[in-house]
C-alpha cells in the first residue's frame, strides 16, 4: 500500500484542484436539472453526444489509431467537439492513447490498470506521470499528427480555445437556442455535460479493463463491457479494440453491438467524406478457425503485432 505521504508528494496539485472544481459544478449541475427547460434537456444530450464523438470518432479511432481517412472540414468539425471534450488537446490524447496501447496495463502505461481501478479511472489524472511512461512516451512517432492542420490549430490555441468550447460555448447556446438562464446553461450543459462525458471517457479505461468477456484473447485484460459501451458510444468492445486497434469500428459486431460511432462513420463515408476504413474481420475470422485446428500461430495479422511474441514477454519488461 502506497503511503499517503508518498501520494502527496507525487499529487499532480493543479489537476487535482482543476477536477475538484469541475465535479463540484457538475453537482450544482445537477441539482439545477428540475428547474430547466425541456430545450436544455435536449441540448443537454445532443451536446454530450458531440462531446463523445470529438473523443471517439475524432481523437481514439481517428487520429490515436488511424483507423480511417477524413477529409478537412470533417477533421476540424471534430476538431471542435473534441475541444468541447476538453481532455487536452487531441496530441496529448493520442500520444497518451498510443503508449497504452503499446504497454497496455505494464508501468509504462498512463492508466495501468495494475495499481487499481481508481488508479485507471481518474487517479492516474491526480499524480505526477511515473517517468517510465514519460520515457515511453518519447520514444513514439507523431508526424502524422503534426503534419495534420486541424491538430496544429488546437495546439496553437490551447488552452482557451479549449477552455471556451467547453464552458463559454455550450452556456452561449443554451441561452440563446433553450432560453435557458445564464446559471443553468453554465452548471447544466457546461460542467454537468462536461463531467458526464469525463467519466464515460475515464470508463474505458477502468471497468473495460476489469469486468467482461474476452472471447477474442484471454491472454490480456481489456474486456468487452456492454455497459461502458451505452454510455462512451461503442467503446466498450475493448477486448476486440485491444486484439486489433487499427480497426474503426473498435468491435467485431456489425448491427448487433452497440456502436453509434462506427453508424456515424459509415455515415459519413456514404457521402465520401470519410475513406479507408479499416476492419480486422476478416484476419478474426481466420484466427479463429486456426485456433481450432491448433494452427493459430500461422496466421499473422499484417496491420498488427506480431502474434508469436507473447504479451507476458512485453509485460516482463516493463514492470
Amino acid at each position: 500500500m502506497v503511503a499517503w505521504a508518498e501520494h502527496y508528494r507525487n499529487a499532480n496539485w493543479f489537476m487535482v484542484y482543476y477536477l475538484s472544481l469541475v465535479h463540484i459544478g457538475a453537482v450544482v449541475g445537477f441539482t439545477c436539472l428540475p428547474e430547466c427547460k425541456t430545450t436544455t434537456y435536449y441540448l443537454l444530450a445532443g451536446l454530450y453526444v458531440l462531446n463523445g464523438l470529438g473523443i471517439t470518432m475524432g481523437a481514439h479511432r481517428l487520429w490515436a489509431h488511424r483507423s480511417y481517412k477524413a477529409n478537412g472540414l470533417v477533421r476540424f468539425f471534430l476538431m471542435l467537439c473534441n475541444a468541447m471534450a476538453n481532455q487536452g488537446t487531441i496530441f496529448h490524447w493520442s500520444r497518451d492513447h498510443r503508449v497504452h496501447h503499446k504497454y497496455s496495463d505494464t508501468s509504462a502505461d498512463p492508466h495501468n490498470s495494475g495499481r487499481g481501478f481508481f488508479f485507471a479511472h481518474m487517479g492516474w489524472l491526480l499524480v505526477k506521470k511515473d517517468p517510465k511512461v514519460v520515457k515511453a512516451g518519447e520514444g513514439l512517432n507523431y508526424d502524422d499528427l503534426w503534419a495534420d492542420w486541424t491538430v496544429v490549430l488546437q495546439e496553437k490555441l490551447n488552452p482557451w480555445g479549449n477552455l471556451f468550447m467547453c464552458f463559454g460555448f455550450p452556456m452561449i447556446v443554451a441561452m440563446r437556442y433553450a432560453g435557458e438562464n445564464w446559471f443553468n446553461a453554465l452548471f447544466v450543459c457546461s460542467f454537468l455535460r462536461y463531467v458526464l462525458v469525463l467519466h464515460a471517457t475515464w470508463l474505458v479505461n477502468s471497468a473495460t479493463h476489469f469486468y467482461g468477456t474476452a472471447e477474442y484473447d484471454s491472454t490480456i485484460c481489456p474486456r468487452d463491457n456492454w455497459f461502458v459501451s451505452v454510455f462512451a458510444l461503442g467503446e466498450g468492445w475493448h477486448n476486440w479494440h485491444h486484439k486489433f486497434p487499427y480497426d474503426y469500428s473498435t468491435g467485431e459486431g456489425e448491427f448487433l453491438q452497440f456502436n453509434p460511432t462506427k453508424q456515424i462513420i459509415d455515415l459519413f463515408a456514404l457521402f465520401g467524406l470519410i475513406t479507408e476504413r479499416k476492419r480486422a474481420t476478416a484476419i478474426w475470422h481466420r484466427m479463429r478457425d486456426a485456433r481450432g485446428k491448433g494452427k493459430l500461430a500461422e496466421v499473422v495479422d499484417p496491420e498488427g503485432d506480431d502474434p508469436l511474441k507473447a504479451f507476458t514477454e512485453l509485460k516482463s519488461k516493463m514492470l
